[in-house]
């Protein structure tokens, strides 16, 4: 069972049912750009092209909100709801930027779209993983 977008049991992940997404759909990082050197403070714009932006707790089809990986080497598993952490930011009021702060160093970046319950669409929507370096 789902509750407050928490699962609750083991059980209810598989009856989890994946929202489907169109065909050619697509999450993308507007900027910055794949290889960009960036200030320690800098912007990240998301793209989305074939579906639209909604906030969670909103099912509606063909629409999701965006979730931004960071520093995440492995994908997390998508047949559960993303898990809000320090590396996968949750944008569940349907933001498309956020403003970083990293420490100086390569980082990666990398956007997963999330149903009305933080769930990723059938197929998945994901970005391309991008890297960036943060200047002193």
């Amino acid at each position: 069972m789902v509750f407050g977008g928490l699962l609750t049991s083991a059980v209810a992940a598989d009856k989890l049912e994946k929202r489907k997404s169109p065909k050619g759909a697509k999450a993308y990082i507007i900027s910055p750009r794949d290889g960009r050197t960036v200030k320690k403070k800098f912007t990240v714009r998301f793209g989305l092209k074939g579906m639209g932006v909604a906030p969670a707790a909103i099912d509606k089809e063909n629409t999701g909100h965006h979730h931004l990986l960071i520093d995440v080497d492995k994908l997390p598993s998508l047949d559960l709801p993303l898990a809000a952490t320090d590396n996968i930011r949750h944008f569940g009021g349907g933001q498309t930027e956020v403003t970083l702060e990293l420490p100086p160093g390569k980082h990666t970046l990398q956007l997963v779209l999330g149903d009305w319950i933080h769930l990723a669409h059938d197929p998945p929507v994901i970005s391309k993983k991008i890297t960036v370096m943060v200047k002193e």
